[in-house]
């Protein structure tokens, strides 16, 4: 078990991407009526076909798109897992998937370009439904720029450094883990999954598309 659990946590480390500006948005809890529509707008069924979130392709190639960021950002639970090791079960059935995403440094920016130009700039072969989480789990992996400026503008080796870096990563690592759960089993039930933040920025990028 030591074994597998070395070779797991040796996949996580972080790679030097390139990614595309994200455009300024406004944040959802700066609108006045933020408190009215962040509950109604958790979980929205989907109205009519055009959508597609009836169709179980559809559903099935969003759930599939939230595994991108995740596997992207998997090196931000090192910390997490080496201090509690039984989570390592749950991503355990990830590995191979992992291996897999880290065995190129080209895999990273190949798949994002794929998933944009492939599936959220193609609405003659994607519905709405499906370039929309696409687009979703494309700008929370462009999130992930974030904490690994912050990681490498400190360069932590102990200290009050180290324990930011590790907080901060423990937190991107379970809100991943998390937002691959929630949109995944969302997108199977055939509803839209809305993230904070991520959900306004996706729409915008898919509008007149």
């Amino acid at each position: 078990m030591a074994t597998s659990s070395s070779t797991l946590l040796s996949t996580f480390s972080p790679s030097n991407l390139s990614y595309n500006q994200l455009r300024p948005h406004l944040p959802l809890f700066l609108l006045p009526h933020c408190h009215q529509i962040r509950h109604r707008r958790l979980l929205t069924p989907i109205q009519n076909r055009r959508n597609g979130g009836g169709e179980p392709p559809d559903r099935l190639i969003s759930a599939v798109c939230y595994l991108y960021p995740f596997l992207d950002g998997v090196h931000f639970g090192r910390f997490l897992l080496a201090q509690f090791p039984p989570i390592q079960l749950i991503i355990f059935p990830f590995a191979p998937a992992i291996r897999l995403f880290r065995a190129s440094p080209l895999n990273p920016i190949l798949i994002f370009l794929t998933l944009y130009f492939a599936v959220v700039r193609n609405p003659s072969s994607f519905s709405r439904y499906v370039r929309f989480n696409t687009m979703q789990a494309i700008v929370l992996d462009v999130l992930l720029i974030f904490p690994d400026l912050i990681e490498r503008f400190l360069a932590p080796r102990d200290g009050v450094g180290l324990d930011i870096v590790m907080s901060i990563d423990s937190t991107v690592f379970l809100f991943l883990l998390v937002s691959l759960i929630y949109g995944s089993t969302t997108c199977l039930l055939g509803q839209v999954p809305r993230l904070p933040i991520v959900a306004d920025a996706a729409d915008r990028q898919i509008i007149g598309i």
